[in-house]
């Protein structure tokens, strides 16, 4: 079986798995995620975050969002180009910058904030579905993460996931980049 039939497997079993959770248990897991990230010394060392907001069973991040501007942190939020299958970050300050989008995600509004440069994010909350203790996860499909950090090799990257999402072996392929850390609501794994 080829890797992105594999990859649609596990993906399809992932989200099967979280879509029988329990609402109030995923809500602990998620308060132990956001602990164990907040303690993380890339944490509260970055100036500038990179992070996708939340939709569905996703670990929320819109927490993470009001507490990096609590901690005065600048936040970014990614506005895909499905044309050229890239991400474009623009900084938010409010929810209220956003727009509804494709797949039920909300995106910046480039009317409403400034675009960032990429190389100017020093830590990026990278989503997935399921992971590896190595570091490679299964998104989407569509690549974007990847092709975004095949060009930042030095910004530091961090999934959030619950246990539920880890397996031991992951299919990957020639383009798919590892992150350099991993949390779940039980460990910190660094690669």
């Amino acid at each position: 079986m080829e890797a992105k039939e594999v990859k649609r497997l596990m993906r399809d079993e992932v989200k099967r798995h979280l879509s029988k959770e329990d609402p109030e248990d995923l809500a602990l897991k998620t308060s132990k995620i956001h602990n164990i990230l907040f303690e993380q010394p890339e944490w509260k060392r970055a100036g500038n975050v990179g992070i996708t907001l939340s939709v569905g069973r996703e670990i929320d991040t819109y927490e993470i969002f009001a507490r990096g501007l609590e901690e005065n942190k600048q936040m970014a939020a990614p506005k895909c180009d499905p044309d050229k299958k890239t991400l474009i970050f623009y900084h938010i300050t409010s929810l209220e910058q956003l727009e509804d989008s494709f797949y039920g995600l909300k995106e910046p509004d480039p009317l409403k904030c400034k675009k960032v440069n990429e190389d100017d994010l020093d830590f990026l909350l990278v989503p997935g579905i399921v992971y590896s203790d190595k570091g490679y996860r299964i998104g989407y499909g569509g690549g974007y993460y990847d092709r975004l950090l095949s060009g930042n090799p030095s910004l530091y990257t961090c999934s959030l996931a619950y246990e539920i999402q880890l397996r031991a072996n992951l299919p990957t392929e020639e383009h798919d980049i590892a992150v350099k850390s991993i949390i779940t609501e039980k460990r910190f794994i660094r690669p």
